[in-house]
């Protein structure tokens, strides 16, 4: 009878099935590896849409998902430009809210987004100036009387409103309406309109007999007050040099659209 060599073991049924578990454990993790994605497949599958972005004389294509949010548009332009999503004050109808969707503010194909924003060095040079002239009028204002009641003001306001102002709803904020804001007075009593022109970053101020086209950037500061039982509406200063010399007052601004100018004129991103 032939015998076993020597240092042959059996093999046992527990070495078989360790054997056929790692086999198996390594098919497993082969699987899930394979399922991995680093998102450009999932992106591939969601609804896109192709924008223009133009920041500083240059344009930009840009291809994102449509279910993005403004927040999200901000992070790509920033990977586009190098301008940071806190220095951008991006704008289509109006400034672009950041909570919604391209879908909800209906942004398709084609569109063009306009981004307004400079560098933090440029930022920081330019507004330092500003931010102490902010905290010296804010610190006047609080000495002086409401401004309604002054008399440079008070002889606008006693005319009356306006018979073709647009209406005023209080306590709410909406976006700038794609019309001009017309029917209210100037300083001088004499009409005027307001004029939002995004694409060129300007401000016009229309009255009969000129329309004055000011580019937001030089606008150093603007300034708002309810009037004495008429909340709905507001006196608005646009300040266009370096003093309140230079203010330009806007009489009977609806209360809707005074968040919206100041945002659209200064920028989220400015720091005052």
């Amino acid at each position: 009878m032939e015998s076993e060599p020597k240092g042959a073991e059996p093999v046992s049924n527990d070495s078989v099935k360790g054997c056929a578990e790692s086999d198996t454990d390594a098919a497993n993790t082969s699987t899930q590896d394979s399922s991995i994605s680093n998102g450009d497949e999932a992106d591939d599958k969601r609804e896109m849409v192709e924008l223009k972005i133009i920041w500083n004389k240059n344009k930009y294509d840009l291809k994102i998902p449509v279910d993005n949010t403004g927040a999200k548009l901000k992070e790509s332009i920033h990977s586009l430009t190098g301008l940071p999503p806190a220095m951008q004050k991006v704008m289509y109808k109006g400034l672009l809210p950041e909570d919604k969707t391209l879908r909800d503010i209906k942004i398709t194909n084609g569109a063009k987004i306009m981004v307004v924003g400079s560098t933090i060095n440029d930022v920081l040079a330019v507004n330092t100036p500003k931010e102490v002239m902010q905290q010296e009028v804010k610190a006047e204002e609080n000495k002086k009387e409401p401004l309604c009641r002054q008399k440079q003001h008070r002889k606008v306001l006693d005319k009356g409103k306006p018979d073709d102002i647009m209406p005023a709803i209080k306590g709410t904020k909406e976006r700038l309406p794609t019309v001009p804001l017309s029917g209210m007075f100037n300083k001088s009593g004499g009409k005027v309109r307001l004029t939002f022109k995004l694409e060129q970053d300007q401000l016009w101020i229309g009255t009969k007999e000129r329309t004055e086209k000011v580019p937001m950037g030089s606008i150093k500061n603007v300034v708002s007050e309810p009037i004495e039982d008429h909340e709905g509406y507001h006196m608005m200063a646009f300040q266009l040099g370096p003093t309140e010399a230079s203010q330009y007052w806007v009489y009977w601004v609806p209360a809707q659209f005074v968040d919206a100018i100041k945002d659209t004129v200064l920028g989220k991103w400015q720091y005052f």
